[in-house]
């Protein structure tokens, strides 16, 4: 189910824009296709992009990246494609590349203490963001950062753990973007050279999209707060969230 056909959707500049459904929930059902997506910078988007979603009538787009790389580069291009845009900056500044640079142990741990971080300094963003993917009148809804992969990653992973997916598949869900980084780092080589600089600059762990980065969030989060769902309470989230997400993203098998 990881690598279902319609899970990828195929673009020329934005390389992880992927449909969240199709997992199955510890309750039997599964989550609803076309109703949810996770994807890297919307910001690229070509004409010939925005042609290709056109047909999944989206509605909502979250950007979960700072005020900084919205002003840098732009936005999804509401003009051309009209949605409710929403803005939720779950960090106020981009990592530190000399930190990231320093760091000597495994790479999925540098990114299990910042998404931690992020927990603790953007958690009501994080949170926002649920509730505006809770509402059914959204959907269907995208949400996206950079990569698509530690601020959209985190997203998900509470996204389909509330839900009852289990972690395995929410870490392989995770480790798709590992190979959507690939793509979008052979891509830029040609089509964006300032992308394929950065690309060369930044440290390794940056790119890193290793499944046990996300899973050990999810365990050290049911450790401190039994389940994730008493965690996302604590970040606004409620039970009538959590029901009117189960009603619109829950299908039967």
């Amino acid at each position: 189910m990881i690598d279902h056909p319609d899970r990828l959707v195929p673009l020329t500049a934005v390389h992880n824009f992927r449909d969240i459904g199709g997992y199955a929930t510890g309750d039997g059902r599964r989550v609803a296709w076309r109703k949810v997506f996770r994807a890297d910078g919307l910001y690229r988007l070509t004409a010939d992009d925005l042609e290709v979603l056109r047909p999944l009538g989206l509605r909502t787009v979250i950007d979960l990246r700072t005020a900084e790389e919205l002003q840098e580069r732009g936005t999804f291009p509401v003009d051309r494609y009209p949605v409710d845009f929403h803005h939720f900056s779950i960090i106020d500044r981009t990592w530190d590349m000399e930190e990231a640079r320093k760091w000597s142990e495994h790479q999925s741990e540098f990114l299990r203490e910042k998404y931690h971080l992020m927990l603790e300094q953007g958690g009501d963003f994080v949170g926002a963001a649920l509730r505006v993917i809770a509402d059914s009148e959204n959907s269907p809804v995208v949400f996206h950062c950079a990569a698509g992969k530690d601020r959209t990653g985190l997203v998900a992973g509470l996204l389909l753990s509330g839900l009852g997916v289990d972690d395995a598949t929410v870490a392989a869900d995770y480790g798709l973007s590992h190979e959507a980084g690939e793509r979008t780092r052979q891509w830029a080589v040609t089509a964006a050279p300032e992308l394929a600089e950065r690309f060369t600059t930044m440290p390794a762990v940056f790119r890193a999209a290793h499944p046990d980065s996300i899973a050990g969030v999810l365990s050290d989060l049911r450790t401190t707060h039994g389940d994730i769902r008493a965690f996302c309470s604590t970040i606004g989230v409620t039970d009538d969230h959590w029901r009117s997400l189960e009603a619109h993203l829950l299908e039967p098998v």
